[in-house]
């Protein structure tokens, strides 16, 4: 299966940032609507804000709840929806609400599906709970065995009904995310995605060993990077009280260590993350971001710090891989 031709990119509208350290050089940023900084993500020439809409925020919510939530995210410049089957009810919220919106935003779904019928079932689904004709971007969602990676990209795996559905124009670019830095190289050894969805943070990065292999490696392919768990603080303490439902995971909550571990990712060469699905959690991280800079020399120092004493989600190698 060869790489899809990718699409030339539109020309800027926002104002070009300067300035720029050597890890974000080889990204164009600019300030979009509402303040919110914008990056390229990688060859599809998309444009997306650095805060991502986790459909997950709307799971659970009324219907009238759902489109605010959307329209306030849309207000201070997101421009990036991230939705699942696996996230309850969030794709049957997140459709309505995001309706009258969606030429103007970067839809992005997911499949845990690993078979061709499977996946082609799912999208079908999913294409028609998101009252869309189209992804702009679909992806193998969660894959963390090597197994999983020979099942998506053997005859008959979920890669067949990817291909189809791209050459239909039912998704303009493939992408997966990944539980294990195993999988994620498999992946990107097997086949020419266009992006990646990952975690990067700063406990994973420091105390596990885990992200910087696999950022490398995407990086050396030109691929879009998307971020996963920028504002996770680790596992919940044996016994603690989990305060954040939707969270399976304990986060940072407290602005100042949340903006240190949202700034650590973004300062990385990547082009979004995508806050905890909890609303408050994500209009912390859409206040944060809004003033976003890259880490001083100092302030990574002390990222590195706090990463080093913490408990990570993932580590590398993975025993589940």
């Amino acid at each position: 299966m060869n790489r899809r031709d990718f699409v030339a990119g539109t020309a800027s509208t926002g104002v070009a940032l300067t300035l720029l350290p050597p890890e974000l050089a080889g990204l164009e940023r600019e300030k979009g609507p509402g303040g919110l900084e914008r990056r390229t993500l990688g060859k599809t020439g998309a444009r997306l804000s650095v805060v991502g809409f986790g459909g997950i925020v709307v799971s659970q919510a009324t219907p009238a709840e759902a489109a605010r939530r959307v329209g306030e995210a849309i207000d201070a410049g997101v421009n990036y929806f991230d939705v699942a089957p696996s996230y309850g009810d969030a794709e049957d919220k997140l459709g309505p609400a995001l309706e009258p919106h969606r030429k103007g935003v970067f839809l992005a779904c997911k499949t845990t599906q690993r078979t061709r019928d499977a996946a082609s079932a799912e999208l079908e689904s999913s294409l028609r709970k998101l009252r869309t004709d189209h992804f702009d971007l679909y992806q193998h969602h969660a894959v963390t065995k090597r197994s999983e990676v020979e099942t998506i990209l053997g005859p008959g795996g979920a890669m067949e009904a990817f291909e189809a559905a791209r050459k239909a124009g039912k998704v303009r670019f493939v992408g997966f995310s990944a539980h294990s830095a195993e999988a994620a190289l498999a992946l990107m050894q097997g086949y020419a995605f266009d992006t990646l969805l990952f975690p990067f943070n700063f406990a994973t990065w420091h105390a596990g060993s885990f992200g910087p292999q696999v950022l490398a490696r995407a990086r050396e392919l030109g691929m879009g990077i998307l971020c996963l768990k920028a504002m996770a603080k680790g596992p919940w303490p044996e016994g603690a009280e989990r305060r954040y439902a939707k969270c399976w995971y304990e986060p940072l909550d407290q602005p100042e260590q949340a903006a240190l571990g949202l700034r650590f990712t973004l300062s990385l060469p990547v082009t979004a993350a995508i806050p905890p699905g909890d609303e408050q959690l994500f209009r912390m991280a859409l206040s944060l971001a809004a003033r976003f800079e890259p880490l001083s020399a100092q302030e990574a120092e002390a990222v590195r710090a706090m990463g080093l004493a913490a408990a990570p989600l993932f580590r590398f190698p993975s025993a589940s891989a």
